[in-house]
């Protein structure tokens, strides 16, 4: 365990931007979790707990305590004809884990390829890609109470998940830290190829096996969104709006080429990148921050901008949307002020 005053993060988000934490806390292992906490009441006071730092945005310092679990640990917990489940601790690398399965045949999350982040905030942002979503293959997520410092354990039902949410990320946020997920992956997988251009890919590797899944996955992400150890990004900044047959219809009265994807009953999933493109944002520059060239849905740090920067950049974009196409953009990357 660490536990250290006035704390960078720069290192520790993916956007890169500048921002101390008045305390930040790492742990190696559950108990210390539980140790630092007993002796460490929050009580009512700011608390933040950090993964990957992939999926957020931190806009000024940070005046309350970090907590970090740098938790590792791989294993499979049970092996069956058809299954394994396999138990992976909260920070590990996700990615990494992705490989593993990958390498030993065990199918359910390659289509997830090079997801930034950590397998803890992985069951949180509900992550998904290319026809997939983690909470497909979730099995459990294991979690201490912050309220009473107890282990918990929570089924796929009981977490609440959505479209790049869960109830950790919103109803319980603050209430829990995750500690382990445990996941169900197929030894005889079926490829998911659904998604436009990525059964091309694949067939052009060669085969239809996982390991060509994977670097299909990546090259295709590889070539639309910046690396952050380059460029600092957190991946899509905004998520895809689901509007009703309503609003799509009076889109598509100034748009008629709208994308548009059904999602069951009288919904429709719209593309926020080529709303954003269509309003002028692609590739433009506002300072230190930009939109990417190559992905309109990726908010980029050129060098040295500031949270604020990158966060008033997004309220450019979004006020540009809505009032030209009467759409609001909800963000996907979570705001720290």
């Amino acid at each position: 365990m660490e536990c250290k005053t006035d704390f960078s993060l720069k290192a520790l988000n993916t956007f890169n931007v500048q921002a101390n934490a008045a305390r930040y806390v790492r742990f190696d292992e559950p108990r210390e979790i539980v140790d630092f906490m007993g002796r460490n009441p929050l009580g009512g006071r700011r608390c933040l707990v950090l993964g990957g730092g992939s999926n957020l945005l931190f806009v000024d310092d940070y005046d309350g305590t970090v907590l970090h679990p740098m938790l590792k640990g791989v294993e499979v917990v049970e092996t069956g004809r058809r299954h394994i489940r396999l138990r992976a601790m909260a920070g590990e690398n996700w990615d990494d884990l992705v490989a593993l399965t990958v390498a030993n045949g065990w199918g359910g999350i390659e289509n997830l390829s090079l997801i930034p982040g950590s397998v803890g905030a992985s069951a949180v942002q509900n992550i998904g890609a290319y026809g997939v979503e983690v909470k497909d293959v979730i099995d459990r997520v294991e979690a201490i109470s912050m309220d009473s410092l107890e282990n918990v354990t929570f089924a796929p039902a009981d977490c609440g998940f959505g479209y790049r949410t869960s109830h950790f990320k919103d109803a319980w946020t603050g209430r829990f830290i995750i500690t382990a997920v445990t996941f169900t992956l197929g030894r005889q997988p079926e490829l998911v190829l659904d998604y436009p251009g990525l059964r091309t890919a694949v067939d052009e590797l060669g085969s239809r096996a996982l390991g060509t899944l994977r670097q299909a996955v990546i090259a295709i992400r590889q070539r639309k969104l910046p690396d952050p150890a380059v460029t600092g990004n957190a991946g899509s900044f905004f998520k895809n709006p689901v509007v009703d047959r309503r609003t799509l219809a009076g889109l598509q009265r100034v748009y008629p080429d709208v994308p548009h994807y059904p999602q069951g009953g009288d919904r429709f999933k719209l593309a926020a990148g080529w709303l954003i493109e269509r309003c002028g944002w692609k590739g433009k520059q506002v300072g230190r921050a930009a939109v990417h060239d190559r992905q309109a849905l990726v908010l980029v740090n050129l060098g040295g901008a500031t949270g604020r920067e990158i966060f008033e950049l997004s309220e450019q974009v979004r006020g540009s949307v809505h009032a030209r196409c009467g759409i609001e953009l909800e963000r996907e990357v979570l705001l720290v002020p």
